[in-house]
C-alpha cells in the first residue's frame, strides 16, 4: 500500500472523510449556502438525475483525493506523524494556501461574506480532518 513512503490507503480515507463530512456539511447549511451563493432549490433540481447533477460530487472528491495526496506528501516531509501534527499541517494549509485564494477569488468575484464563510469554514475542517486521518493512519 505504500510507494516511496505514502500511505495510500491513509490517503484514500482522509479524502473519503473529507468528502463525506461536506455531504453532511453542505446538507445541514443547504439553505443559507442557496441564498448566499444565489441559487434557488428550483435551479438545482431542474439538473436532477442528470450528468451535470452527478458531475460536481465527481470532481468534488477528485479534488478531496488530489488535496489528501498533497497533504500527506507534506506530512511525510515534516517529520512524526500524530493525529496533532496532521491538524496542525491541515491548519496551516489552509491558512496558507485556501483561505488567502478564497478571500481573493471571492473579493473579486463579489461574492457574499456568507458564502465565503460556509465554504472556508467547510475546507478549514476537510483539511482538518485529512490530516487527522492521514497522521493517524501514518504515511510510512
Amino acid at each position: 500500500m505504500t510507494f516511496a513512503g505514502m500511505n495510500y490507503w491513509a490517503v484514500l480515507m482522509g479524502a473519503v472523510a473529507a468528502w463525506m463530512l461536506g455531504a453532511l456539511w453542505y446538507s445541514l447549511l443547504s439553505k443559507p449556502w442557496m441564498a448566499a451563493a444565489g441559487v434557488s432549490k428550483a435551479q438545482i433540481e431542474e439538473n436532477t438525475g442528470s450528468v451535470r447533477a452527478f458531475l460536481p460530487f465527481v470532481v468534488a472528491f477528485l479534488a478531496a483525493l488530489v488535496m489528501a495526496w498533497v497533504l500527506a506528501g507534506i506530512m511525510g516531509h515534516l517529520g512524526r506523524l500524530s493525529i496533532k501534527n496532521g491538524v496542525i499541517a491541515g491548519a496551516f494549509c489552509w491558512f496558507g494556501f485556501t483561505m488567502p485564494t478564497m478571500v481573493v477569488n471571492y473579493t473579486f468575484g463579489r461574492r457574499r461574506p456568507l458564502l465565503m464563510l460556509i465554504d472556508s469554514a467547510y475546507w478549514l475542517a476537510a483539511l482538518l480532518v485529512m490530516g487527522a486521518v492521514i497522521g493517524g493512519l501514518g504515511i510510512r
